[in-house]
């Protein structure tokens, strides 16, 4: 998904019904149950609460957790914008150095039933599936090919392990935003923008 982060596609499994949806889409978000982790992103444009998904992708949001507790996303930036598509952070700091993360590559969980649909939050990966370690995107838009097919090398899509459920206004003002092309980058913020803190919130935190 960024330079390195090739996209491929995938279709989404089928889950087990207990009278709710768990698929994410469009509808409201109301009711959540409480076992779901909040985490806040506060964003140079502004604050984005995203509610993850445990039970459906248990490894990728242990890692979300792990680098959210570390630190590791405090003072990076949204390295990769694009307003048709997703915007991309977890990797660079404002003045284009790379942080690097312990993890090696999590399991490939997008045969989860989620989908990659707008205000939803998934891993970046190389072509391995399974490569995966600390850069995420959110869907600006609703982005069938990057959504599960098949447990085959191209048939995996991309890891949706939460959404948006605060701050969609902020996800579209960075998507706005100016980018230019560099020989390393396609869509980097001509000004960067900055999460200066990555934290877990609780439900009722306003």
């Amino acid at each position: 998904m960024t330079h390195r982060r090739a996209l491929s596609t995938l279709a989404a499994v089928a889950m087990a019904c207990t009278g709710q949806d768990t698929r994410l889409g469009r509808a409201s978000v109301e009711g959540a149950p409480a076992s779901k982790p909040h985490v806040a992103l506060e964003t140079s444009k502004g604050r984005i609460v995203l509610e993850l998904e445990p039970q459906l992708a248990p490894e990728t949001v242990d890692n979300f957790l792990l680098h959210v507790r570390s630190g590791f996303y405090d003072g990076l930036t949204f390295h990769r914008v694009k307003n048709d598509f997703v915007i991309q952070a977890g990797l660079l700091t404002a003045d284009m150095k790379e942080r690097k993360t312990s993890v090696m590559g999590i399991r490939n969980e997008a045969d989860n039933g989620l989908r990659n649909v707008r205000g939803s939050i998934s891993m970046a990966r190389t072509s391995d599936p399974h490569s995966a370690t600390s850069e995420f995107f959110i869907n600006v838009k609703d982005n069938p090919t990057l959504d599960f097919r098949e447990l085959s090398y191209e048939g995996y899509g991309y890891a949706v392990f939460g959404r948006v459920i605060e701050g969609m206004a902020v996800v579209d003002a960075i998507a706005a935003v100016p980018v230019r092309r560099t020989a390393i980058h396609e869509a980097l913020p001509l000004e960067p923008v900055v999460v200066s803190r990555a934290y877990r919130v609780s439900e009722g935190d306003g």
